[in-house]
């Protein structure tokens, strides 16, 4: 990790400069990603960013959640570091933030959704896979 990362919030008038990375891990065009930050973060959903050099170079995705299985928790609903960036312990910062945040707000656990490439890379970071396996279905 470089000296000069600097990780915090996104301002609302931020996130169009959130796409170009995000666009490397969601399939979204740039008005459909706005118009989906905007209505999740009417639901407590945070965007925080990673820069170098005042350069956007990594984003997580945050949201607080509360269930009765689980109790209070952070999900982590996406993490992407610049395909540029990548190797320079930007998403270990990212990461690092995100279990911070968790336990300023007094919730033990970060939950997230992995794909089968990023595994390793989370559990060196101390994550376990968790065996109650996700389950959707869809309506209408």
């Amino acid at each position: 990790m470089t000296d000069s990362l600097v990780v915090r919030r996104l301002a609302s008038r931020e996130i169009p400069e959130a796409y170009p990375v995000i666009a490397q891990l969601r399939t979204l065009d740039r008005a459909s990603f706005e118009q989906a930050v905007l209505r999740q973060m009417a639901a407590g959903y945070e965007l925080i960013g990673a820069f170098e050099a005042g350069m956007l170079v990594g984003v997580i995705g945050l949201r607080p959640v509360h269930t009765l299985a689980r109790g209070a928790f952070l999900h982590v609903d996406d993490l992407v570091v610049d395909a540029a960036c990548r190797g320079r312990g930007i998403g270990r910062a990212l990461m690092a933030y995100a279990q911070e945040e968790a336990t300023a707000r007094g919730m033990g656990t970060v939950f997230l959704d992995a794909r089968d490439t990023a595994v390793p890379f989370y559990e060196q970071l101390g994550f376990e896979l968790h065996q109650a396996p996700s389950m959707r279905c869809r309506v209408g």
